[in-house]
Protein backbone atom coordinates (compact mmCIF):
# COMPACT_ATOMS: atom_id res chain seq x y z
CA UNK A 1 0.00 0.00 0.00
CA UNK A 2 1.27 3.47 -0.85
CA UNK A 3 1.64 5.98 1.98
CA UNK A 4 1.55 9.70 1.24
CA UNK A 5 3.66 11.73 3.67
CA UNK A 6 5.37 15.11 3.98
CA UNK A 7 7.95 16.35 6.47
CA UNK A 8 6.27 19.77 6.38
CA UNK A 9 4.02 18.63 9.23
CA UNK A 10 6.96 19.60 11.51
CA UNK A 11 6.21 23.26 10.80
CA UNK A 12 3.28 22.92 13.21
CA UNK A 13 4.46 22.33 16.77
CA UNK A 14 1.67 23.45 19.12
CA UNK A 15 2.73 24.14 22.69
CA UNK A 16 -0.43 24.60 24.71
CA UNK A 17 -3.50 22.47 25.27
CA UNK A 18 -6.11 23.75 27.70
CA UNK A 19 -8.05 20.71 28.88
CA UNK A 20 -10.78 20.62 31.50
CA UNK A 21 -8.35 21.24 34.34
CA UNK A 22 -4.95 22.53 33.29
CA UNK A 23 -2.87 24.17 30.59
CA UNK A 24 -0.72 21.19 29.59
CA UNK A 25 1.66 20.36 26.72
CA UNK A 26 -0.24 19.74 23.50
CA UNK A 27 -0.31 16.00 22.68
CA UNK A 28 -0.66 16.59 18.92
CA UNK A 29 3.12 16.57 18.38
CA UNK A 30 5.40 15.82 15.38
CA UNK A 31 6.51 12.60 17.07
CA UNK A 32 3.11 11.10 16.20
CA UNK A 33 3.82 11.31 12.49
CA UNK A 34 7.42 10.17 12.93
CA UNK A 35 6.23 6.99 14.64
CA UNK A 36 3.58 6.35 11.99
CA UNK A 37 5.92 6.98 9.04
CA UNK A 38 8.51 4.61 10.49
CA UNK A 39 5.83 1.97 11.07
CA UNK A 40 4.43 2.34 7.55
CA UNK A 41 7.89 1.76 6.08
CA UNK A 42 8.50 -1.20 8.36
CA UNK A 43 5.15 -2.63 7.28
CA UNK A 44 6.18 -2.58 3.62
CA UNK A 45 4.50 0.63 2.47
CA UNK A 46 5.98 2.70 -0.32
CA UNK A 47 6.18 6.26 1.02
CA UNK A 48 5.55 8.95 -1.62
CA UNK A 49 5.40 12.77 -1.36
CA UNK A 50 2.22 14.77 -1.92
CA UNK A 51 1.49 17.01 -4.87
CA UNK A 52 0.32 20.58 -4.35
CA UNK A 53 -3.32 20.80 -5.39
CA UNK A 54 -3.60 24.47 -4.49
CA UNK A 55 -6.54 26.20 -2.84
CA UNK A 56 -9.21 24.42 -4.89
CA UNK A 57 -9.12 21.25 -2.79
CA UNK A 58 -9.58 23.31 0.39
CA UNK A 59 -12.23 25.57 -1.09
CA UNK A 60 -14.36 22.55 -1.99
CA UNK A 61 -15.23 22.02 1.68
CA UNK A 62 -14.27 25.22 3.56
CA UNK A 63 -15.69 28.75 3.74
CA UNK A 64 -13.75 31.60 2.09
CA UNK A 65 -13.72 33.76 5.25
CA UNK A 66 -12.29 30.87 7.25
CA UNK A 67 -9.54 30.07 4.76
CA UNK A 68 -8.52 33.73 4.60
CA UNK A 69 -8.41 33.85 8.41
CA UNK A 70 -6.17 30.78 8.60
CA UNK A 71 -3.83 32.22 5.97
CA UNK A 72 -3.54 35.77 7.35
CA UNK A 73 -4.21 35.59 11.08
CA UNK A 74 -0.63 35.07 12.26
CA UNK A 75 0.74 38.15 10.49
CA UNK A 76 -2.23 40.22 11.63
CA UNK A 77 -1.84 38.98 15.21
CA UNK A 78 1.63 40.50 15.39
CA UNK A 79 -0.01 43.91 15.55
CA UNK A 80 -1.99 42.73 18.58
CA UNK A 81 0.90 41.00 20.36
CA UNK A 82 4.30 40.94 18.62
CA UNK A 83 5.63 38.63 21.33
CA UNK A 84 2.93 36.00 20.92
CA UNK A 85 3.96 32.38 20.51
CA UNK A 86 0.50 31.14 19.52
CA UNK A 87 -2.96 32.51 18.79
CA UNK A 88 -5.45 31.25 21.37
CA UNK A 89 -8.64 33.35 21.61
CA UNK A 90 -10.06 34.59 24.89
CA UNK A 91 -13.53 35.16 23.40
CA UNK A 92 -15.76 32.73 21.50
CA UNK A 93 -18.79 33.22 19.28
CA UNK A 94 -22.07 32.24 20.91
CA UNK A 95 -25.03 32.44 18.57
CA UNK A 96 -22.64 32.18 15.62
CA UNK A 97 -23.89 33.81 12.44
CA UNK A 98 -26.58 36.03 13.98
CA UNK A 99 -24.61 39.23 13.58
CA UNK A 100 -22.01 40.76 11.30
CA UNK A 101 -18.71 39.01 10.74
CA UNK A 102 -16.06 40.70 12.94
CA UNK A 103 -13.21 42.58 11.27
CA UNK A 104 -10.73 42.47 14.17
CA UNK A 105 -8.43 39.47 14.16
CA UNK A 106 -9.22 38.87 17.84
CA UNK A 107 -12.92 38.58 16.99
CA UNK A 108 -12.25 36.37 14.00
CA UNK A 109 -10.10 34.10 16.17
CA UNK A 110 -13.01 33.75 18.58
CA UNK A 111 -15.35 33.07 15.67
CA UNK A 112 -13.25 30.43 13.92
CA UNK A 113 -11.33 28.74 16.77
CA UNK A 114 -13.98 27.00 18.81
CA UNK A 115 -11.75 25.79 21.63
CA UNK A 116 -8.24 26.10 23.06
CA UNK A 117 -6.99 22.88 21.46
CA UNK A 118 -6.18 24.41 18.09
CA UNK A 119 -3.62 27.20 18.54
CA UNK A 120 -2.23 28.92 15.48
CA UNK A 121 1.48 29.69 15.17
CA UNK A 122 3.64 31.12 12.40
CA UNK A 123 3.53 28.07 10.14
CA UNK A 124 0.30 26.33 11.13
CA UNK A 125 -1.48 27.24 7.90
CA UNK A 126 1.38 25.96 5.77
CA UNK A 127 1.44 22.66 7.66
CA UNK A 128 -2.34 22.30 7.45
CA UNK A 129 -2.31 22.96 3.70
CA UNK A 130 0.37 20.30 3.23
CA UNK A 131 -1.70 17.87 5.30
CA UNK A 132 -4.64 18.60 2.99
CA UNK A 133 -2.36 17.96 0.00
CA UNK A 134 -1.44 14.59 1.50
CA UNK A 135 -5.12 13.64 1.59
CA UNK A 136 -5.75 15.06 -1.87
CA UNK A 137 -2.81 13.16 -3.34
CA UNK A 138 -4.02 9.91 -1.79
CA UNK A 139 -7.49 10.47 -3.27
CA UNK A 140 -6.05 11.15 -6.73
CA UNK A 141 -3.91 7.99 -6.51
CA UNK A 142 -7.11 6.04 -5.86
CA UNK A 143 -8.72 7.72 -8.87
CA UNK A 144 -5.69 6.60 -10.88
CA UNK A 145 -6.26 2.97 -9.95
CA UNK A 146 -4.77 2.23 -6.52
CA UNK A 147 -7.07 -0.01 -4.45
CA UNK A 148 -6.23 1.76 -1.19
CA UNK A 149 -3.82 4.50 -0.14
CA UNK A 150 -2.81 5.65 3.34
CA UNK A 151 -2.73 9.43 3.80
CA UNK A 152 -0.45 10.13 6.76
CA UNK A 153 -1.98 13.50 7.57
CA UNK A 154 -0.76 15.79 10.29
CA UNK A 155 -2.32 17.95 11.62
CA UNK A 156 -5.49 15.84 11.60
CA UNK A 157 -8.78 17.16 10.28
CA UNK A 158 -12.10 15.57 11.24
CA UNK A 159 -13.04 18.19 13.88
CA UNK A 160 -12.62 21.05 11.37
CA UNK A 161 -15.99 22.20 10.06
CA UNK A 162 -16.63 24.33 7.01
CA UNK A 163 -15.67 27.47 8.96
CA UNK A 164 -14.11 26.44 12.28
CA UNK A 165 -11.03 24.78 13.71
CA UNK A 166 -11.41 22.52 16.71
CA UNK A 167 -9.75 19.63 18.52
CA UNK A 168 -6.26 19.90 16.93
CA UNK A 169 -7.86 20.16 13.44
CA UNK A 170 -7.71 23.05 10.93
CA UNK A 171 -8.55 21.67 7.46
CA UNK A 172 -10.80 18.63 7.10
CA UNK A 173 -8.58 16.15 5.27
CA UNK A 174 -11.21 13.37 5.17
CA UNK A 175 -13.80 15.72 3.68
CA UNK A 176 -11.28 16.96 1.11
CA UNK A 177 -10.53 13.37 0.07
CA UNK A 178 -14.25 12.60 -0.19
CA UNK A 179 -14.88 15.69 -2.34
CA UNK A 180 -12.16 14.58 -4.76
CA UNK A 181 -13.54 11.05 -4.95
CA UNK A 182 -16.96 12.54 -5.72
CA UNK A 183 -15.50 13.93 -8.95
CA UNK A 184 -15.77 10.36 -10.30
CA UNK A 185 -17.95 8.37 -7.92
CA UNK A 186 -21.65 9.17 -7.47
CA UNK A 187 -21.81 8.10 -3.82
CA UNK A 188 -18.96 8.19 -1.32
CA UNK A 189 -18.95 6.93 2.26
CA UNK A 190 -16.83 8.37 5.07
CA UNK A 191 -16.38 5.87 7.89
CA UNK A 192 -14.88 7.57 10.95
CA UNK A 193 -13.39 5.18 13.51
CA UNK A 194 -11.61 7.80 15.62
CA UNK A 195 -12.16 7.84 19.38
CA UNK A 196 -13.91 11.22 19.09
CA UNK A 197 -16.97 12.03 17.01
CA UNK A 198 -16.14 13.51 13.61
CA UNK A 199 -18.19 16.62 14.22
CA UNK A 200 -16.56 18.74 11.53
CA UNK A 201 -17.09 16.11 8.85
CA UNK A 202 -20.71 15.72 9.94
CA UNK A 203 -21.31 19.48 9.65
CA UNK A 204 -19.78 19.71 6.17
CA UNK A 205 -22.00 16.97 4.67
CA UNK A 206 -25.05 17.15 6.95
CA UNK A 207 -27.38 18.40 4.20
CA UNK A 208 -25.96 16.30 1.38
CA UNK A 209 -27.27 12.95 0.27
CA UNK A 210 -24.33 11.97 -1.96
CA UNK A 211 -21.81 11.54 0.88
CA UNK A 212 -22.62 9.15 3.71
CA UNK A 213 -20.98 10.02 7.04
CA UNK A 214 -20.74 7.36 9.74
CA UNK A 215 -18.89 7.84 13.02
CA UNK A 216 -18.14 5.23 15.70
CA UNK A 217 -16.88 6.95 18.84
CA UNK A 218 -17.00 7.26 22.60
CA UNK A 219 -20.38 8.49 23.85
CA UNK A 220 -20.24 12.32 23.82
CA UNK A 221 -22.46 12.66 26.89
CA UNK A 222 -19.25 12.49 28.94
CA UNK A 223 -16.56 12.83 26.28
CA UNK A 224 -15.30 15.35 23.72
CA UNK A 225 -16.78 16.88 21.58
CA UNK A 226 -19.82 16.77 23.94
CA UNK A 227 -22.20 18.72 21.68
CA UNK A 228 -22.52 16.31 18.76
CA UNK A 229 -22.22 12.64 17.96
CA UNK A 230 -25.63 11.46 19.15
CA UNK A 231 -27.68 8.80 17.37
CA UNK A 232 -30.50 11.30 16.86
CA UNK A 233 -28.35 13.31 14.40
CA UNK A 234 -29.37 11.77 11.06
CA UNK A 235 -28.85 14.56 8.53
CA UNK A 236 -31.14 17.27 7.22
CA UNK A 237 -32.93 17.96 3.95
CA UNK A 238 -31.31 16.01 1.13
CA UNK A 239 -28.92 14.59 3.71
CA UNK A 240 -31.58 13.06 5.93
CA UNK A 241 -30.60 9.46 6.56
CA UNK A 242 -27.05 9.98 5.27
CA UNK A 243 -25.53 10.71 8.68
CA UNK A 244 -25.14 7.88 11.18
CA UNK A 245 -23.61 8.09 14.66
CA UNK A 246 -22.83 5.02 16.73
CA UNK A 247 -21.74 6.17 20.22
CA UNK A 248 -20.14 3.55 22.45
CA UNK A 249 -19.97 3.45 26.22
CA UNK A 250 -16.62 4.65 27.53
CA UNK A 251 -14.30 1.75 28.20
CA UNK A 252 -15.82 -0.41 25.47
CA UNK A 253 -13.41 -2.89 23.92
CA UNK A 254 -13.11 -5.08 20.85
CA UNK A 255 -16.50 -6.78 20.95
CA UNK A 256 -18.53 -3.55 21.12
CA UNK A 257 -16.39 -1.76 18.57
CA UNK A 258 -16.44 -4.59 16.03
CA UNK A 259 -20.20 -5.01 16.44
CA UNK A 260 -20.63 -1.30 15.72
CA UNK A 261 -18.34 -1.62 12.71
CA UNK A 262 -20.47 -4.46 11.33
CA UNK A 263 -23.53 -2.21 11.62
CA UNK A 264 -21.66 0.59 9.84
CA UNK A 265 -20.61 -1.70 7.00
CA UNK A 266 -24.23 -2.73 6.55
CA UNK A 267 -25.19 0.94 6.22
CA UNK A 268 -22.46 1.46 3.62
CA UNK A 269 -23.77 -1.52 1.64
CA UNK A 270 -27.33 -0.20 1.68
CA UNK A 271 -26.11 3.27 0.65
CA UNK A 272 -24.49 1.65 -2.42
CA UNK A 273 -21.30 3.64 -1.95
CA UNK A 274 -18.79 3.47 -4.80
CA UNK A 275 -15.75 4.66 -2.80
CA UNK A 276 -14.69 4.89 0.83
CA UNK A 277 -12.80 7.31 3.04
CA UNK A 278 -11.69 5.75 6.32
CA UNK A 279 -11.14 8.51 8.88
CA UNK A 280 -8.63 6.41 10.75
CA UNK A 281 -8.17 7.21 14.40
CA UNK A 282 -5.74 5.00 16.30
CA UNK A 283 -6.79 6.60 19.58
CA UNK A 284 -9.44 3.93 20.24
CA UNK A 285 -6.55 1.85 21.58
CA UNK A 286 -6.49 0.63 25.17
CA UNK A 287 -3.07 2.35 25.45
CA UNK A 288 -3.99 5.77 24.06
CA UNK A 289 -3.53 8.58 26.60
CA UNK A 290 -7.10 9.82 26.06
CA UNK A 291 -8.36 6.46 27.35
CA UNK A 292 -11.90 6.53 26.00
CA UNK A 293 -12.14 3.05 24.45
CA UNK A 294 -10.19 -0.17 24.90
CA UNK A 295 -9.51 -1.72 21.49
CA UNK A 296 -6.63 -4.23 21.56
CA UNK A 297 -3.92 -4.90 19.00
CA UNK A 298 -5.90 -7.89 17.76
CA UNK A 299 -8.91 -5.61 17.45
CA UNK A 300 -7.04 -3.34 15.06
CA UNK A 301 -6.21 -6.32 12.84
CA UNK A 302 -9.88 -7.28 12.72
CA UNK A 303 -10.92 -3.69 11.98
CA UNK A 304 -8.58 -3.67 9.01
CA UNK A 305 -9.87 -7.02 7.78
CA UNK A 306 -13.48 -5.87 7.96
CA UNK A 307 -12.72 -2.63 6.14
CA UNK A 308 -10.80 -4.52 3.45
CA UNK A 309 -13.74 -6.84 2.82
CA UNK A 310 -15.97 -3.90 1.91
CA UNK A 311 -14.31 -4.06 -1.50
CA UNK A 312 -14.36 -0.34 -2.31
CA UNK A 313 -11.50 1.89 -3.47
CA UNK A 314 -10.39 3.49 -0.24
CA UNK A 315 -8.45 6.46 1.09
CA UNK A 316 -7.26 5.84 4.65
CA UNK A 317 -6.84 9.26 6.28
CA UNK A 318 -4.90 9.55 9.53
CA UNK A 319 -6.88 11.31 12.25
CA UNK A 320 -6.14 10.80 15.97
CA UNK A 321 -3.82 8.40 17.71
CA UNK A 322 -1.40 9.95 20.15
CA UNK A 323 1.96 8.81 21.46
CA UNK A 324 1.67 5.41 23.15
CA UNK A 325 3.83 2.25 23.03
CA UNK A 326 1.92 0.28 20.39
CA UNK A 327 0.91 3.20 18.13
CA UNK A 328 3.10 2.08 15.21
CA UNK A 329 2.27 -1.60 15.66
CA UNK A 330 -1.47 -0.84 15.61
CA UNK A 331 -1.06 1.07 12.35
CA UNK A 332 0.69 -1.92 10.77
CA UNK A 333 -2.01 -4.27 12.04
CA UNK A 334 -4.77 -2.18 10.55
CA UNK A 335 -3.04 -1.60 7.19
CA UNK A 336 -2.12 -5.26 6.84
CA UNK A 337 -5.68 -6.24 7.69
CA UNK A 338 -6.99 -4.05 4.86
CA UNK A 339 -4.44 -5.31 2.34
CA UNK A 340 -4.84 -8.98 3.17
CA UNK A 341 -8.62 -9.03 2.82
CA UNK A 342 -9.38 -6.29 0.30
CA UNK A 343 -11.45 -7.82 -2.46
CA UNK A 344 -11.10 -6.75 -6.10
CA UNK A 345 -12.58 -3.31 -6.53
CA UNK A 346 -16.35 -3.35 -6.57
CA UNK A 347 -16.60 -6.87 -5.14
CA UNK A 348 -17.98 -7.35 -1.63
CA UNK A 349 -15.95 -10.14 0.01
CA UNK A 350 -17.74 -12.80 2.04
Amino acid sequence: MKTVYSDKHRLHQPRHFLNSRFDVPNPEVPERADILRKAARAGGCEVVPPKDYGPGAREAVHDAHYLKFLETSWDRWQHVDPNAVEIIPNVHAVGRGRGAYPQAVEGQAGFHLTNAACPISAHTFEAACESANVAATAAHLVLEGERSVYALCRPPGHHASSNTASGFCYLNNSAIAAAILRSRYDRVAILDIDLHHGDGTQEIFYERGDVLTISIHADPQRFYPFFSGYASEVGHGEGEGANVNIPLERGSGDEAFLSALEIAIGVIDRFSASALVLAMGLDVSEEDPFGGLKVTGGGFSRIGEMVGRIGLPAVLVQEGGYVYPSLGANLIRLLHGVEETQAPLGVRAI
